[in-house]
C-alpha cells in the first residue's frame, strides 16, 4: 500500500458534527491504487452496524458533497465512508485527474471491500451513494457487485452518455464525437511527447454572462466559498484532457436492468440532469426500485444544505428497510 499524504485537520467545505467519529482510512483498489477515505461513524457505536461508501460528485473530493452526506448519514446510525476516487484529491495514481469507467468502478467495490472487513460493519448490511457523475458509477457497480445491499444515485448524470453524446443529446452524431476523438488523440500524441498531462479546466471563472444556467449553478458552489475546495478539479482546474477517451467508448448502465437489490434514484424536479435520472429508472426492474422526484430543487441544490432539499429521512428509512 503506498504511503499518502494525508491531511488531518478538518478542512471540510461543511461544519463538523459532534454526533459522529471522524478519522482517516486508506485502502487499495484491485488495480494496486491507494484510496483516501473519511470514516464517519456514530458515536457510542455498538455491535455491528450497517455501512454506506459514499464518492461523488464528478470530479469533487470527499470534503464536498460526499462526505457532507457520509457525516448525515452516520448521524443516522450508519458507519459511512466518503472516499476520493483513483488519481484525485489524496487518493494515488498517476497521472493525476485521469477518469475511467473502469477503475472508478472498482473504486467503489473497493470501498465496499474496506467496509466488509471492518470491525464495526455487518458485511451483509452494506449499501452506497453516489453523487452526480458517481450516481452513474454507483448503478454500474450495483449491476456487477452483489454485496451492495442498497444503492442511492442523487442528482445523478450517466458520464458515458454526456460523453458520447453532449448535453441533452444535442451532439449524437458520429461527425461530433469523431472530431472529439480526433481532439483526445491529438492530445495523447503531444502528451507523450512532453510527458505532461494538460488540464480542461474546471468550472469557467469568470463566468461569462451567457454561460448556461447550469454552468452558473456549478460556478456558485465549486468557485465561491460555499464549495470551493483547492483539491477539487471542479474548483481549479479539472480533468486531464487526454483521460476522458474511455469515457467516450463505453456505457455504463448496459447491465442496470440486471440490479436485482434495491436502488433508489433522486433527482430535483428543475435539474437539468434529471432526464438522466428518468432515463435510467426506466432500465431498472423490480418493485424495489424508487424514483424520487424533488420539487422545484436543481441539480446543485442535492450538493450539499443551504437549500435545504437533500432528503436525508427519505435515505435513512430506504437504507433501514433494504439494509437489515
Amino acid at each position: 500500500m503506498s504511503t499518502l499524504n494525508l491531511t488531518h485537520e478538518w478542512d471540510k467545505t461543511f461544519p463538523k458534527s459532534e454526533l459522529v467519529d471522524h478519522s482517516k482510512v486508506t485502502f487499495n483498489n484491485l488495480f494496486g491504487i491507494t484510496l483516501a477515505a473519511d470514516l464517519y461513524v456514530p458515536k457510542k457505536a455498538e455491535g455491528k452496524l450497517p455501512a454506506i461508501a459514499v464518492c461523488g460528485p464528478f470530479g469533487a473530493v470527499k470534503e464536498q458533497s460526499s462526505g457532507l452526506y457520509a457525516q448525515h448519514m452516520a448521524e443516522r446510525g450508519f458507519v459511512a465512508l466518503a472516499f476520493d476516487p483513483s488519481f484525485t484529491g489524496e487518493s494515488g495514481g498517476e497521472p493525476r485527474r485521469m477518469a475511467s469507467p473502469d477503475i472508478n468502478t472498482e473504486d467503489f467495490s473497493a470501498a465496499v471491500d474496506y467496509l466488509s472487513n471492518c470491525d464495526l460493519v455487518d458485511p451483509e448490511r452494506i449499501g452506497i451513494i453516489g453523487i452526480c457523475g458517481w450516481g452513474g458509477i454507483a448503478l454500474n457497480v450495483a449491476a456487477v457487485d452483489p454485496r451492495i445491499k442498497a444503492t442511492v444515485a442523487s442528482t445523478m448524470y450517466e458520464l458515458t452518455r454526456v460523453n458520447e453524446k453532449g448535453y441533452f443529446d444535442q451532439n449524437d452524431n458520429e461527425d461530433a464525437r469523431y472530431a472529439m476523438r480526433q481532439m483526445v488523440a491529438k492530445q495523447r500524441t503531444e502528451d507523450f511527447r512532453t510527458g505532461e498531462h494538460p488540464r480542461a479546466g474546471g468550472v469557467v471563472d469568470p463566468l461569462p454572462d451567457d454561460a448556461p444556467w447550469f454552468v452558473k449553478e456549478y460556478h456558485a458552489y465549486y468557485k465561491c466559498p460555499r464549495g470551493y475546495h483547492p483539491r477539487s478539479g471542479n474548483s481549479t482546474d479539472g480533468w486531464a484532457i487526454d483521460g476522458m477517451m474511455p469515457m467516450m467508448n463505453t456505457r455504463l448502465l448496459r447491465y442496470a436492468g440486471e440490479i436485482r437489490n434495491a436502488v433508489l434514484i433522486v433527482h430535483g424536479e428543475k435539474a437539468h440532469s434529471r432526464y438522466m435520472g428518468e432515463d435510467a429508472f426506466k432500465l431498472l426492474k423490480g418493485d424495489n426500485k424508487e424514483l424520487m422526484i424533488i420539487p422545484g430543487a436543481t441539480h446543485v441544490d442535492l450538493y450539499d444544505d443551504v437549500a435545504g432539499v437533500i432528503p436525508y429521512d427519505k435515505m435513512e428509512s430506504f437504507f433501514n428497510e433494504y439494509l437489515k
